[in-house]
């Protein structure tokens, strides 16, 4: 019984790997979609940023004032 779930589970994880690559293959660009907020233009116009881009913004904020304060 478990024997059988795991190749039926092998089978759709390869079945699915298998079509993600022809869509890679057979599209003009061939790469994976961009599905990071980072990305994201629509999220980008509303301000939304990842935390990555956030603690950047931050860390250059603070750099800032920094140098306002030392002058």
């Amino acid at each position: 019984m478990i024997l059988k779930l795991l190749l039926v589970t092998i089978v759709l994880m390869a079945a699915i790997t298998a079509l993600f690559a022809v869509r890679i293959l057979l599209k003009k660009d061939g790469k994976f979609p961009n599905t990071h907020i980072g990305g994201n233009r629509n999220m980008a116009r509303k301000g939304i940023f990842c935390a990555s881009t956030q603690d950047k913004m931050a860390n250059k904020d603070k750099r800032h004032i920094l140098k306002n304060t030392l002058n």
